[in-house]
């Protein structure tokens, strides 16, 4: 969970991940959407990866990136557990 609260702590990775709403993307792609270098989209990229908020799949020469539905769902479970009056049983 750590990994991930890392992740969303940076604007430009939310914006990534607003990106991948909408449907897959390459890097190039993301990268476009961004006034910084592509190595930094990359390095985003990849904590969203380690994180598991992103997966990668190889499409002929292409990397395509996708939101991970499963586990943003996760993480929406658990804040709203949080909030539920019996979280502490």
């Amino acid at each position: 969970m750590d990994e991930i609260f890392k992740a969303l702590r940076d604007p430009t990775r939310r914006k990534i991940l607003q990106l991948l709403r909408d449907g897959s993307l390459t890097a190039g792609e993301i990268a476009d959407e961004f006034d910084i270098s592509k190595p930094s989209i990359s390095h985003h990229l990849d904590l969203l990866k380690r994180a598991d908020l992103i997966t990668v799949v190889r499409e002929g020469q292409f990397l395509r990136h996708h939101l991970n539905t499963t586990v943003v769902e996760d993480l929406l479970r658990w804040v709203i557990d949080l909030n539920s009056p019996d979280h502490e049983k």
